[in-house]
């Protein structure tokens, strides 16, 4: 391994759109999406669960939809697998609310059903699904820009001739604690359409407001993005050739090998899985300055079962690497450590 020099290199856009109802987060994605897609002379594509919002918008704006009537994770997935196979490279996800429900909606389904009532195993169970949807969302080859509903909150101004108002404003998005560290960059609209830019990579509109953003908002992105070193196409291996030529000796015939089985002591699995088990209990020990534990004795309790019942076959090597991910991500937040 070395160090070399950094280089910044085209990336694709991965925007989040979050406000109350009525605050223009459709309308502002179409126009982000359009702008970007006409700078680049290629069509979009918008992944619906909103109730058909986006076709309303049909007459000023010429795009294809996939309007889900399925809103679990696996329905998103497949969407985004289907828009990816048509070679789409600009996708607008409104929302991902409907899978963040999803999940709370299990979770509670499993904790009712368990004598403790806790959501804490729940989570572990349900992480998995989230963690897929967000690698997918990361990995599309192409920029997506997603909305998210957030919780709203009635607020009383003061008005023009000094007269108190009602006025409606968003709280935090229905999604996952943390997906605003998936984002590049992350905008708040409030209900005059105006946008503040809560989080940005490009180092350009950090902690600004932006009136009405849309399809120049979108160019000018797109533009930040492309202004860099164009990623390597990746290489195409040629499969060997094993055919047999017509001057080739004949091979002689030998037996195949026969593969000993492993002995349990050398079991890939085992000893794969006592690593694992071996983390989590490091994670679930974790003691902060004063030396108390970030997790309750029923939390362990809740842990060890888990492990006891994990299969150390591949299966279960992946379902505790998972939960490994999910113990260790609970640790963060707990610690106050936000992630990168």
């Amino acid at each position: 391994m070395a160090f070399v020099d950094a280089e910044r290199s085209q990336l694709w856009l991965r925007c989040a759109l979050f406000g109350p109802s009525g605050s223009g987060k459709t309308m502002t994605a179409l126009r982000m999406a359009k702008g970007i897609a006409e700078k680049m002379g290629v069509p979009y594509a918008v992944i619906d669960t909103e109730a058909r919002s986006a076709s309303k918008y049909a007459d000023r704006f010429k795009f294809k939809v996939d309007n889900l009537a399925g809103k679990t994770i696996d329905h998103y997935l497949a969407s985004l697998k289907t828009a990816q196979e048509m070679g789409y490279k600009v996708v607008v996800i409104d929302s991902l609310s409907h899978a963040w429900r999803e999940l709370t909606d299990e979770v509670d389904r499993i904790a009712q059903s368990s004598s403790s009532k806790s959501t804490f195993s729940p989570w572990a169970k349900v992480n998995p699904k989230q963690k897929r949807f967000i690698d997918a969302i990361l990995n599309f080859p192409g920029h997506i820009i997603a909305t998210m509903r957030s919780n709203t909150e009635w607020v009383v101004k003061e008005g023009n001739g000094g007269k108190n108002r009602p006025e409606r404003i968003g709280l935090k998005p229905e999604q996952g604690k943390g997906i605003e560290f998936e984002f590049d960059l992350l905008l708040e609209l409030d209900q005059n359409h105006q946008a503040a830019v809560i989080k940005d990579r490009t180092g350009k509109y950090q902690d600004e407001t932006i009136d009405k953003p849309g399809e120049e908002f979108g160019v000018a992105l797109y533009e930040w993005l492309m202004d860099g070193k164009a990623l390597p196409a990746p290489a195409v291996v040629k499969p060997a050739d094993t055919a047999v030529k017509p001057d080739s000796k004949p091979v002689a015939n030998t037996k195949p090998a026969v593969a000993k089985p492993a002995s349990p002591k050398s079991n890939p699995f085992k000893l794969r899985g006592d690593g694992l088990i071996q983390e989590i209990g490091k994670l679930f020990t974790a003691l902060d300055n004063e030396g108390n534990g970030y997790f309750s004795e029923d939390e362990k309790a809740e842990g060890r079962s888990i492990i006891a019942s994990a299969t150390l076959d591949e299966k279960g090597i992946k379902e505790l690497g998972e939960f490994k991910d999910f113990i260790a991500e609970e640790l963060l937040k707990r610690q106050g450590v936000k992630a990168a």
